[in-house]
């Protein structure tokens, strides 16, 4: 307990420090050009009136979260065919690698031509964003799976679907929800520019917008509501997975046994 009162401890004196810091140089600056945590306050106070933080951050999370929902339970399966089957593996890596370094916010545009400027291109653009990141990490947990624990479960009679089941998909499980974690920040960054773009509501857009009306403390209400966001659902997703993984664990260690 002490230790763990200890480390609330050094954070809240890092948070009050940075706050202290942050209204300093708002006075240097100004809070036209820089807003401090008060100025900030009150921007974030009349966005909340109005009710238009809540609904924008309503519509970017519902985006990000349908798209990267999507994307993970697309990816995860084809990860895991890509690195059993040697054949497929040799035609796709290649590709992977290659579409792999273009950035999601390249193929804004595309997407608005091929799917409109509705919801559809959004989700689609985090989807991509999402894929190829859960796509690659699966790949390599696959590939990782030591071959002397295929070959056991193959002299106690395992089929290839139980070997799968039981031994590949195990011992992926870790490297999936790296790759769901880290697709999580790339499909925050991929929305908010889509939302800059192409787009009349969600977070980007209320940061983008703010410009017109040279209210840099919408921007950082903006921002913070960003990092937030991303903050708690990276925890839910961390807490989801030491869950399953702990669960996981035991029912297959009681399934090969059997």
């Amino acid at each position: 307990m002490s230790a763990r009162l200890k480390k609330w401890g050094v954070h809240s004196l890092f948070l009050l420090g940075g706050l202290a810091v942050w209204q300093l140089l708002s006075l240097v600056y100004g809070p036209e050009i820089l807003p401090g945590p008060i100025y900030t306050a009150q921007g974030g106070y009349e966005l909340l009136q109005d009710g238009t933080l809540l609904q924008y951050i309503g519509i970017s999370s519902y985006r990000v979260l349908t798209g990267w929902t999507l994307g993970s339970l697309v990816a995860i399966p084809v990860g895991l065919i890509i690195g059993k089957v040697g054949a497929i593996r040799a035609v796709a890596e290649p590709f992977l690698n290659f579409i792999r370094f273009i950035p999601p916010i390249a193929f804004i545009t595309l997407f608005l031509v091929w799917f409109g400027i509705g919801e559809t291109s959004k989700i689609a653009l985090i989807l991509y964003a999402t894929f190829f990141i859960v796509v690659l990490n699966t790949l390599t947990g696959v590939l990782s799976v030591e071959e002397d624990k295929v070959r056991s479960a193959r002299s106690m009679g395992a089929s290839e679907w139980q070997i799968v089941l039981h031994v590949i998909i195990p011992a992926t499980v870790p490297y999936m929800f790296t790759g769901i974690r880290l697709a999580m920040g790339t499909s925050f960054m991929a929305i908010i520019g889509a939302e800059m773009i192409a787009s009349n509501e969600g977070v980007g857009y209320l940061i983008w917008n703010s410009r017109l009306f040279f209210r840099t403390d919408w921007i950082f209400v903006g921002l913070i509501c960003l990092g937030l966001m991303g903050f708690l659902t990276d925890r839910g997703v961390a807490w989801i997975g030491r869950r399953l993984l702990s669960r996981y664990g035991v029912v297959t260690t009681t399934s090969l046994r059997r």
